[in-house]
């Protein structure tokens, strides 16, 4: 699949070097003159509430002066923070800079950095600059945060990180020859195809909604009221018996309405995605408006993930996503990682991309073993527990036909218990420990034994009584909202032979990350 032209340029090796000064004796460089700028535009996001208030509540007087004297502060701590920072590209390392008062100096091999994301919203583009953030496996915050670089000095910086062990060559000002291999991107279709999937709008609309009911209740009444009022006003236009189209006809224009906005924030998020291959780093691009590029090793892919939805089996489709040895704040818009290697792909083309990212293993895997078979009991007894309260309920209240209705549930729960016992299970070969879960909504999980860091064996209440075990496998970094991988529902002589195993094959190989 051919690649869409980028929006961030390409900077040649040795140029690249030249801007930035890349030698033992270099000097020290400042941020872009208009850095202090958007230093001041992130400030300002984090009081534009209250600035707001102040602006559009004020009653006349003093209060409104507030708004502006906190303007003032912040872009005067802006202009300090850019005359302040300094920072220094040595061959193997970056030396930091900041403070006037309480002074520090930052030393960062470029040997510990493991990601290195290049930001740019449309006012970036518009002034030729990027924001810089070094990161580093498991790091809270990132390592360095430059805002920001002219876009040349930025893509250099990310050229140096990735070829760190040939800062030799670049310093002499010898172009590096490094091979470039295109491994995904998406069409127009599958961006249509993300933003159905992935119903974002729903999302946006859900949050919006919560943020209106905090800040202004009575708004959220009215426009419920305006809105009951219209709905109301069609229905009652059909005529007589024509009631029930008129709700589905309204239910269907929402939903249309609805996946429209998913698909217009998936052109948004996801145009032009570029997947490559620079020598052993991957390197991602995307946006339309705002340009992320993040760049990192391999090497420090530390597991794997594959969903397919309901929807994505209507599209023959899946996504692949990857959890790195940088710890992620849980944002998808703004991730500090590499995170999706394909957002929607075919079935065929996402293993394509796991058998050649990791080419010792093999994928898919065949031999999946069953968990344990009362598995089915452990998932319907919550059901059960649900459906007796609801049934209580509904008793109470509208006597035999409401626990009649409520006892309607118990089938299907039984049926979606089985079917979550018949599609789970787990598998092991010499290179990969996977698991694959769920019906309705399928996931595969998987990981490099040699990059696996501890394996916790546990036994809850409810294991005990069943005969199971749960084994929680630590891997580095991962996104810290996801949900960490474990083997659940096991027989506990199978899950103590698991452990058993693991460990020795932990304690016996070198971690790779």
């Amino acid at each position: 699949m051919t690649s869409p032209t980028p929006d961030i340029p390409r900077a040649d090796s040795a140029q690249s070097a030249e801007s930035l000064g890349a030698t033992p004796v270099a000097a020290e460089r400042r941020l872009h003159p208009l850095s202090w700028l958007f230093v001041l535009i992130q400030q300002l996001k984090q009081f534009i509430v209250p600035l707001v208030v102040l602006l559009f509540v004020g009653r006349g007087d003093r209060n409104d002066l507030w708004s502006i004297v906190v303007i003032c502060i912040l872009a005067a701590m802006s202009i300090w923070q850019y005359y302040t920072y300094r920072f220094r590209i040595d061959s193997d390392s970056l030396q930091i800079r900041s403070g006037l008062l309480q002074r520090s100096l930052r030393h960062i091999p470029f040997a510990r950095i493991h990601n290195v994301a290049l930001h740019q919203s449309l006012l970036h583009r518009i002034f030729g600059v990027a924001e810089v953030r070094l990161e580093s496996a498991g790091g809270i915050k990132p390592e360095a945060e430059m805002r920001v670089l002219k876009l040349e000095d930025a893509l250099a910086l990310e050229a140096l990180v990735r070829r760190r062990r040939g800062v030799a060559a670049t310093v002499t000002g010898e172009p590096i020859q490094e091979t470039s291999l295109a491994l995904h991107s998406l069409s127009f279709g599958d961006l249509i195809r993300i933003g159905v999937i992935s119903n974002r709008g729903m999302i946006v609309v859900g949050g919006a909604l919560a943020v209106i009911t905090q800040i202004s209740p009575e708004t959220v009444s009215k426009v419920v009221e305006y809105w009951g009022r219209l709905i109301f006003g069609f229905v009652e236009s059909y005529s007589r018996g024509h009631e029930a189209l008129a709700m589905i006809t309204l239910i269907f224009g929402f939903v249309i309405l609805v996946r429209a906005f998913s698909v217009f924030l998936a052109i948004l998020q996801y145009s032009g995605f570029r997947l490559e291959e620079h020598g052993r780093r991957l390197t991602l691009e995307r946006g339309l408006l705002t340009r992320l590029r993040t760049s990192t090793p391999r090497r420090r892919i530390q597991s794997w993930t594959l969903r397919e939805g309901m929807l994505h089996r209507l599209f023959r489709r899946r996504t692949l996503e990857v959890s790195t040895a940088v710890l992620d704040n849980g944002s998808h818009s703004h991730p500090r990682s590499l995170r999706e290697v394909a957002p929607v792909a075919t079935p065929e083309r996402c293993e394509e991309l796991i058998r050649h990212l990791v080419p010792h293993a093999q994928w898919p895997l065949y031999d999946w073993r069953p968990l344990h078979r009362g598995m089915v009991w452990r998932l319907l007894w919550p059901q059960l527990l649900m459906t007796a309260g609801a049934g209580a309920i509904a008793y109470l209240q509208f006597g035999r036909l409401g626990l009649m209705l409520v006892s309607l549930w118990l089938p299907w729960a039984g049926y979606i218990a089985w079917q979550h016992a018949r599609h789970a299970g787990y598998s092991i070969d010499e290179h990969l420990i996977a698991s694959r879960s769920g019906w309705w909504t399928r996931q595969w999980r998987f990981a490099e034994i040699g990059k696996l860091q501890a394996i916790r064996f546990g036994r809850s209440p409810l294991d005990r009584r069943f005969g199971t075990a749960t084994l929680l496998i630590d891997i580095a970094g991962g996104n810290t909202l996801a949900e960490p991988m474990r083997l659940r529902f096991l027989p506990v002589n199978e899950a103590r032979a698991l452990h058993e195993r693991l460990a020795r094959e932990i304690a016996r190989r070198q971690l790779r990350w």
